[in-house]
Parts: C-alpha cells; sequence; structure tokens
C-alpha cells in the first residue's frame, strides 16, 4: 500500500516539476493562444476516450478476481461439507475420508498457495489428492439407505470441488491482454502529454491540472496491477476459507 501511494504521489511531483520548467523555460509567448478551458478540455479527454481503455480493463480484472474469490469459498465449502458427511459413513470408511480431505486441504493451504503467489498453478498432487479422497466415497455392500444417500451426496460434493478446483486452475492463468496494457500505458502518456501542448497562463493552475491528472491516472493502473493477479498482491484471494473450517 506504502509503495503504491509512493508511486502515485512520485509520479505526481514529477508532473508538477516538468510544468513548472516549462513554464519558467518556454513560457508563452506573444503569438500562442491561451487557453484557460484546457481542464475542461482534457476533462473530456478522459472522460470519453481514456475511460474507455480504463473501464475495460478494470472490468476484466474485477470479474477474474470475483470469480477467483469464488472458486475458492466453493472449494472450501465442498471439502468441509465432505467433511461433516464423513459422519454418516462406517467408522472406518469415515476415519480415511476425512484423513484424506484433511490432506488435500494442508496440501492446498501448505504447497499450492505459496505457488499461487509466485505466479504459478494447482500442481498435480492436488488432483492426485482429490482423487484418493474419490475412491474412499463408495457404496459399502452392507450400506444402509442412509449411507447410500450420505455417499450420494458426497459424490455431488465431490463434484462441485473438482469443478471450483478447476476454475481455480483457470483464474490462476488468467491475465490482462497485452494490448489492454499498450493502450493504458500509451493511452496514460498521450493524455497527460496532451496538457502540455496548449497554453495556460497560471502556472499554479496548471500544476494543480497536472498533478491530479498524473496522480488519478497512475492510482488506476496500479490498481489494476494489482487486480490482475488474483492470487498475489495487494487484493490477493487467500487461503482463509480453507483455514476457517480446517
Amino acid at each position: 500500500m506504502i509503495e503504491s501511494l509512493a508511486i502515485v504521489l512520485g509520479v505526481a511531483l514529477l508532473a508538477a516539476a516538468i510544468v513548472l520548467l516549462k513554464h519558467r523555460y518556454w513560457p508563452l509567448g506573444p503569438d500562442d493562444e491561451p487557453r484557460e478551458d484546457v481542464a475542461e478540455y482534457i476533462s473530456m479527454m478522459v472522460g470519453v476516450l481514456y475511460a474507455l481503455v480504463l473501464g475495460l480493463a478494470l472490468v476484466s480484472v474485477w470479474d477474474t478476481h470475483s470469480s477467483a474469490d469464488d472458486h475458492v469459498a466453493s472449494e472450501a465449502g465442498a471439502a468441509h461439507q465432505i467433511h461433516l458427511l464423513a459422519a454418516g459413513l462406517p467408522a472406518v470408511q469415515a476415519e480415511r475420508m476425512r484423513a484424506g480431505v484433511e490432506t488435500y486441504v494442508r496440501h492446498v493451504v501448505d504447497t499450492e498457495w505459496p505457488a499461487l503467489s509466485a505466479g504459478s498453478g494447482p500442481d498435480q498432487a492436488g488432483w492426485q489428492l482429490l482423487d484418493r479422497v474419490r475412491s474412499t466415497a463408495q457404496v459399502p455392500d452392507d450400506a444402509t439407505p442412509a449411507q447410500q444417500a450420505t455417499v450420494q451426496e458426497t459424490l455431488a460434493q465431490l463434484s462441485t470441488l473438482d469443478e471450483a478446483r478447476r476454475g481455480r486452475e483457470t483464474d490462476a492463468g488468467e491475465r490482462l491482454s497485452p494490448v489492454i496494457w499498450f493502450g493504458l500505458i500509451v493511452g496514460g502518456f498521450l493524455t497527460v502529454a496532451f496538457m502540455f501542448m496548449f497554453g495556460v497562463t497560471r502556472s499554479f493552475t496548471h500544476v494543480v491540472m497536472v498533478m491530479g491528472l498524473s496522480a488519478l491516472i497512475t492510482f488506476t493502473v496500479l490498481l489494476i496491477y494489482q487486480l490482475n493477479t488474483p492470487f498475489s498482491g495487494m487484493f490477493a484471494v487467500g487461503p482463509d476459507a480453507f483455514t476457517r473450517y480446517f
């Protein structure tokens, strides 16, 4: 958080310094037309042109981040339900199932999550542990109707867990398109640069406008950058849903 604020402040101060240098060494000449309405012009540029790219980028990364959060919650909830459903099975089978679920959750929290934070996806070991849990969910030969119903519900929860894990795996690989990044950076640079192409007679007004616009653009791009990786960064989706249940 402090690093992001420092970057925003640094960009704003750099833009202000450029404005002051412009007014000191390249002042308006007698033939230059002052444009006091440049603030309105730049506001229109930001609102109509650059906001399109910003909006597209924000919607894209926010959808990915929300999807990752939902998948993690569904996966943890399904694992918890399987752990509870084990109580309705024969003692030996129930113990094996609970142990299998707990091993899977420990692997997700202790092994997979550090890899997700580093930019990697879930490993195959997690799928193997999940297969072991699935192999435990078999209907005993002498199962009662209640135990049969428990096994069917357990299989349904395993299907939910499997689907959520696949979704988490997909979310870990989702990234913003390089084309959109190009539009964000180049568009932001051009939007700020336009402020130096029109005359403003009052240097203080010019400094305030450039600093505000530069800080706003930098903050928005940093926000998009943080949301672009759902399992790392300032707004990372953590394993809290798993640790809450287990």
